[in-house]
């Protein structure tokens, strides 16, 4: 999503920044015959319902972003040697189950926050980085669930796959294995414009780019501040990080990017501190 595909977007998703793959399913119930056949015929005839098969770790996918940010469906996988776009690193079981005794869907809030909390917080490790740098990376965790469809027959899955965002709309190509990648090398965070400019865009900085992600500031709270006191809160740590970079200290440039409504709800709880490159 996100996340920054969930938080980039905020997509994490990536749904909810950048979060999902298109739905290849099949509905099993989409057919129906025209008449209503006698009960000793519809146990004959009606297939059974199919829950489709269980994404496995290690599989690659060559997604396109446009499958990476919807949420519900099981795309084929191909071979790691190939060109891919995604690999998944963890597959758990969604709790579909309410209090109420009820079952939820697997596109409700309640499921894709599942998962969402599962991938976001395993990428780290998966990757061998430090979840505060991981921040500062085009590197995503994306996530998929079961169609409403295939849920019913009984799938009860979520999918955890890692995907970099080279630029808008454009998913970067993989190793063979993602794990333990901890250098990923050309995954940083870069723009092509100072932030809140016209011409920003992200983009890794292996493309060509005027300005750099250096920090990160956390933003306390359960609820989206002001603008003015998230301002306040990383003015300090972003000239910190800047005066690092510069060569003379007493020139600093840096710019401060708040979370928007949509990042903070997607789980982005921190501001990016950014300097030229």
């Amino acid at each position: 999503m996100s996340g920054l595909l969930r938080a980039l977007t905020a997509a994490v998703a990536l749904v909810v920044v950048l979060t999902g793959c298109s739905s290849g399913d099949a509905d099993p119930g989409a057919e129906t015959p025209a008449a209503a056949p006698s009960s000793e015929s519809t146990a004959a005839e009606e297939p059974a319902p199919d829950p489709g098969s269980r994404p496995r770790v290690g599989e690659c996918h060559a997604l396109t972003f446009r499958q990476a940010v919807t949420v519900a469906g099981r795309t084929a996988p191909v071979p790691c040697r190939r060109p891919h776009t995604a690999e998944t690193f963890f597959v758990g079981r969604l709790d579909l189950d309410t209090k109420a005794g009820h079952t939820r869907r697997p596109d409700s809030r309640a499921a894709q926050a599942q998962a969402r909390r599962a991938c976001t917080t395993r990428l780290p490790r998966h990757l061998g980085r430090d979840p505060r740098d991981l921040r500062l990376s085009m590197a995503q965790a994306v996530w998929f669930t079961p169609s409403p469809a295939r849920a019913e027959a009984g799938a009860d899955w979520f999918r955890c796959d890692v995907v970099v965002v080279a630029a808008p709309r454009t998913l970067l190509r993989l190793p063979r294995r993602t794990k333990g990648w901890s250098e990923a090398p050309g995954t940083a965070m870069c723009a092509t414009a100072a932030p809140g400019s016209k011409g920003f865009r992200r983009v890794t900085c292996q493309s060509p780019h005027s300005w750099v992600a250096v920090a990160t500031v956390d933003i306390p709270g359960t609820r989206l501040p002001k603008e003015a006191v998230i301002a306040d809160r990383m003015e300090a740590p972003c000239r910190d990080a800047a005066r690092t970079r510069a060569g003379d200290p007493l020139d600093l440039t840096w710019s401060q990017e708040s979370p928007t409504a949509d990042q903070w709800s997607a789980g982005r709880r921190y501001g990016i501190c950014w300097a030229p490159a």
